[in-house]
């Protein structure tokens, strides 16, 4: 649309979000721009404007007319419409009441040792390999696809074969790509799912195998889970890596009190952006938010990165600081109703990471000059093909 700022904005700081999100929200925290797709959509960069939504069920995923809707990206996954407009709410409901249980505190709590031994021995075996060393490679990807696969229920040794649907589900570039990706990773986890009702286990996909759900509903919520439950994870160990290692005051004070490891995994959670894509959400009926008319059907993008960096809820909204005061609760996780189910286990495995990693390899740095690190702009969820590092 013409005189409207145009996606994706900028970005020079692999480490800081575009600048062009600060500056809009100064102007206004709900203001229109025009998508990578040429589409007209409401951009949210306001903290509690981003609440309000996230809490608000006339705001969903699904369009009634999903062919002719406005889009935000080529993505299959994330950039358009998804789920069944007459039914997203109650199909949202059950996964809900269903999969509560299974990522319960309790639940994940019950993991935290198995995930402690897990990441000790990865660093051994970096320690073992010596460096310079991959920590994508080494640490941050292994973790937590071997996490998700206990928890769920999916051969681990199927890893390469779902790692490689999972990174076609990016594409941004090529819509039959990624759709043709989720087709078949909805295909494979329901597979497993089957399989679980003549032979259940503890894991989540037993939990799913006899849920009163559509198929259809049970294998995209199954393919989702596998997709979500990993590669979110994988980027923010990175990023968290990497916003130590230009901080190393922050570092230091880990070093030195390891009970501000709690503190580290929020101020993790709301700093690092491996992805500026945004969340998309369709009003369902007109909504006012903040003052603002949003019409029915017409195309919101959520950004979580640019409401995690609202300067009226955080002071000093850039910096990383894992000694902040008194912080408002990020919205890493997104927020009310739509509380990401796994945020239990993602934080148990940021613990764990961070509780140990920089006690063995206090001298951990950069291998490669940090202006030389090369993220990914062709994917939905972003992040670094590798990262070299040294001690």
């Amino acid at each position: 649309m013409p005189g409207l700022p145009r996606l994706p904005f900028e970005r020079p700081d692999v480490l800081e979000i575009s600048p062009g999100f600060g500056e809009l929200r100064v102007r206004a925290p709900i203001t229109k721009v025009t998508t990578a797709m040429g589409d007209e959509a409401w951009l949210i960069t306001g903290y509690e404007e981003i609440r309000q939504v996230f809490a608000d069920d006339r705001f969903g995923r699904s369009h009634p007319a999903p062919e002719t809707a406005a889009r935000l990206s080529n993505n299959a996954l994330l950039g358009g419409p998804t789920g069944e407009y007459a039914t997203e709410r109650s199909v949202h409901k059950e996964m809900r009441r269903l999969l509560g249980p299974a990522f319960s505190a309790r639940r994940m709590r019950r993991l935290s040792d198995r995930i402690g031994s897990l990441v000790g021995n990865l660093l051994d075996g970096l320690a073992e390999q010596g460096p310079p060393a991959d920590l994508h490679a080494g640490l941050s990807l292994p973790l937590p696809i071997q996490v998700i696969c206990e928890l769920l229920g999916v051969p681990y040794e199927d890893r390469d074969r779902f790692r490689a649907m999972a990174e076609a589900m990016t594409d941004l570039t090529h819509p039959e790509r990624s759709a043709a990706a989720q087709m078949e990773m909805n295909a494979y986890t329901y597979e497993i799912v089957k399989a679980k009702r003549d032979d259940p286990g503890e894991d989540v996909y037993s939990d799913l195998a006899n849920a009163s759900l559509p198929e259809d509903d049970v294998a995209r919520i199954a393919g989702g889970l596998l997709f979500a439950g990993h590669e979110t994870t994988v980027n923010q160990i990175d990023y968290g890596v990497l916003l130590f290692l230009r901080n190393p005051a922050q570092r230091d004070a880990l070093l030195s009190d390891p009970s501000l490891v709690d503190g580290a995994v929020e101020e993790i959670m709301r700093v690092a952006s491996p992805s500026e894509h945004g969340l998309v959400r369709y009003a369902h009926e007109d909504v006012e938010v903040a003052g603002v008319l949003i019409r029915a059907g017409e195309l919101v993008m959520l950004s979580t990165p640019a409401a995690n960096r609202d300067e009226r809820a955080y002071s000093d909204p850039d910096m990383f600081d894992i000694l902040r005061s008194d912080p408002q609760p990020h919205v890493g996780f997104g927020h009310g109703p739509h509380h990401c189910l796994g945020a239990s286990l993602a934080r148990i495995e940021l613990r764990a990471v961070f509780g140990s990693l920089f006690t063995r390899f206090p001298t951990l740095a950069l291998a490669v000059p940090y202006e030389e690190l090369q993220a990914h702009t062709d994917r939905l969820a972003g992040g670094f093909p590798a990262l070299p590092v040294t001690w």
